[in-house]
């Protein structure tokens, strides 16, 4: 089995999110009731024996390294190999979209250039999955690839911006584009390619270093060894407001969380001493994630309560997202309602979105 690194592209933003990511990288978003989205690539490549792992941060990196300091959670803090934090570029007057910009890998050349890995498992975070890298690497060394992109079978969305991959009989990658309909394999944002290789891109494309990786190795199709390696578990695409709180409440579901947060692969994050949650006579819970130090004293169904939130007599939470240290004050009512931290629901008011375009309430915000 050939040595694998790994690299997690978070110098990227989605304005789809609004409010959300106004002052946080989508790597650092809150998910799950105590989880960040940068927790499940490190978590898969940390869970498939991947323990160099290169970190490259936006310059609004302040909650992602609050979240992963020396990446002690992750068994990342060791002398030999461990987590490096590499400084993603500042985006100049080409600010051009993409998620794997050749312009943040050469600034951190170093890095490749000092691994010992012949393969680098290179993955964003804004999609939720749980996947084991050693199969794709064995995969991508049977078939002698250079690259092996992982993608999964899916429904489009029509709104969707995605990458799908036409795949052959060989499982080589025909073409990569956007789909508007129908069934196609959506490209995972995770791909394994090999060291010399990488090394080699950015010789080739250094004048041009605001293009992303992914449309050099699209380009190249008809001269590299590309293949694709199907994924078939439960993937999360959170790509705006509208799937983030879709990806959150999937979780209500037994089958998903129990095939996300698996015994011998199991998703880590920060952890905080909170003691457990209180409830009170008048609290009525149901088909709800509620986290630790919270107190509820009114309804909550089908929602993710974060860590420290308080819903106090009288009030209901119904198909919400509330995060760390809201309070809900008494005989309010929210429905399909997203609430970033520290923010206040004052008593009496009524939230009601829908599912389709879900109420979304600002970090800190007194409402």
């Amino acid at each position: 089995m050939k040595r694998m690194m790994g690299l997690i592209a978070a110098n990227y933003s989605n304005d789809s999110f609004a409010q959300l990511t106004k002052d946080r990288p989508v790597a650092s978003l809150p998910f799950g009731g105590r989880y960040r989205f940068v927790d499940f690539p490190l978590s898969n490549m940390v869970n498939s024996g991947i323990f160099t792992v290169g970190l490259i941060t936006p310059y609004m990196y302040r909650s992602i390294m609050d979240h992963v300091g020396v990446g002690k959670e992750w068994s990342l803090n060791r002398k030999v190999g461990g987590m490096f934090i590499l400084p993603g570029s500042i985006y100049g007057l080409k600010n051009v979209p993409g998620k794997f910009l050749l312009r943040d890998i050469i600034q951190n050349r170093a890095f490749l250039d000092r691994g010992q890995s012949e393969l680098v498992v290179i993955s964003a975070c804004n999609k939720i999955f749980n996947i084991d890298f050693r199969a794709v690497a064995e995969a991508h060394v049977a078939s002698n690839a250079q690259i092996t992109m992982i993608y999964k079978k899916t429904a489009v969305s029509p709104e969707s911006k995605e990458l799908y991959l036409t795949i052959d009989a060989t499982s080589r990658v025909k073409t990569a584009d956007e789909v508007k309909d129908g069934e196609a394999n959506c490209f995972l944002d995770a791909f394994i390619i090999n060291r010399d290789l990488l090394l080699k891109c950015i010789g080739w494309y250094e004048t041009t270093s605001y293009l992303d990786l992914t449309e050099i190795i699209i380009e190249n199709l008809d001269h590299l060894d590309v293949f694709g390696y199907a994924f078939t578990g439960y993937m999360g695409n959170a790509d705006s407001i509208k799937s983030y709180m879709k990806c959150n409440q999937d979780l209500l579901n037994p089958e998903v969380a129990q095939e996300l947060f698996q015994q011998d692969r199991p998703i880590i994050t920060k952890i905080q001493d909170s003691p457990p949650a209180k409830y009170w006579l008048t609290a009525y819970v149901k088909n709800s994630i509620v986290s630790s130090g919270c107190i509820i004293k009114g309804t909550v169904e089908n929602s993710i309560i974060f860590r420290g939130v308080t819903v106090e007599p009288g009030a209901v939470v119904r198909n919400c997202v509330i995060m760390q240290n809201t309070v809900i004050r008494k005989n309010s009512t929210l429905e399909n309602v997203i609430s970033d931290k520290y923010a206040v629901i004052r008593e009496g008011v009524k939230l009601f979105g829908n599912t389709n375009d879900p109420i979304l309430v600002g970090k800190g915000q007194d409402v």
